[in-house]
């Protein structure tokens, strides 16, 4: 049986080979920070096998997220100069491969698609060829080393060192915010085990008038796309916000319809992933890998349209849920 297990392990292996390139790249002033950041994200991927397996305490792993935390947070991380081509070699490849440069990135979720379909029925010995209930996320590391292998048929590229050192340029560009995404989704966790949404549910209906639906559907929008913009992730603020006003208040006291008033107002807390620093892999990363020079360049644009989507949004439930 393939193992979900492995593909972590060869991801924390590729962290600890990019932290041992960082540690010895002096065009970086902060290679020593940036090492430790990325190297101790490389070992969390090996011990949490340990403490999933109950060989060791799960406490480690949170004073290395702690320090993570303090590594990012203080600016401890950097990036060095990479070694890459100029600006006119990339234009000139880029026209001479033309639309083959797209082959590697549609391999990735082609292999996924097949490994989630049709390999998750193989067996070999009577036994699953893939890990049951990971067959996803084996397609998605199957389809990453496909992807990668095409990708260097695609550009002839025969030194296997070159992809390492691309991907660590990438990551140094993308940073700490490349992990904000799983932070936050622990944070929405953390909020519905602590109760927050019962909470903000009992606060909301003391201070809303009764009967006054209209009121209620755009205080649950807002409400959803506030929550978004502190978590960064309308999944996150979902639960909360449901279990305060949606559910409680929209569809059991006013009879709303559930999967509209569910769905819509998911879509309102996509209008806060639009103009939230916390939604980084949306908002900041772009602006990273595109070196603007205005890193909140892409939040000043999506506002009009997130405004506007909000507005929407409270319209359709009003008109459309009751």
């Amino acid at each position: 049986m393939i193992k979900a297990e492995w593909f972590y392990w060869l991801v924390g292996a590729v962290f600890l080979a990019m932290a041992a390139q960082m540690a010895v790249d002096r065009s970086n002033p902060k290679r020593h920070g940036s090492a430790a950041f990325w190297g101790l994200l490389g070992a969390c991927f090996f011990y949490s096998s340990w403490v999933v397996e109950k060989k060791a305490p799960a406490e480690p792993l949170g004073v290395a997220v702690l320090a993570m935390v303090c590594l990012g947070g203080f600016q401890l991380t950097g990036r060095g100069v990479p070694r890459t081509t100029t600006p006119e070699q990339r234009t000139a490849s880029a026209a001479r491969l033309g639309s083959r440069l797209f082959v590697p990135a549609l391999t990735i979720p082609l292999v996924a698609v097949v490994c989630a379909s049709a390999v998750k029925h193989w067996r070999i010995g009577g036994e699953p060829l893939l890990e049951a209930g990971s067959e996803t996320i084996l397609g998605l590391g199957f389809g990453a080393i496909a992807g990668l292998a095409v990708a260097m048929v695609v550009v002839r590229e025969r030194r296997p060192t070159v992809p390492l050192h691309a991907g660590r340029n990438l990551l140094e560009s993308m940073g700490w915010a490349l992990l904000l995404p799983q932070l936050l989704a622990v944070l929405g966790s953390i909020f519905q085990v602590a109760g927050v949404g019962e909470q903000v549910g009992k606060i909301t209906e003391q201070m809303l008038p009764d009967g006054q639906k209209y009121v209620a559907v755009a205080v649950y929008c807002v409400g959803m796309a506030l929550f978004t913009v502190i978590m960064g992730n309308a999944f996150a603020a979902f639960p909360v916000m449901t279990a305060a006003i949606g559910w409680p208040v929209l569809i059991q006291q006013m009879h709303g319809d559930p999967p509209l008033v569910l769905a819509v107002g998911m879509l309102a807390g996509f209008c806060g992933t639009l103009v939230t620093p916390m939604a980084a892999n949306f908002n900041l990363v772009p602006a990273a890998l595109l070196e603007l020079k205005d890193q909140y360049g892409p939040i000043k644009a999506q506002l009009p349209t997130a405004g506007a989507l909000l507005v929407c949004n409270i319209v359709i439930i009003s008109l459309f849920a009751f």
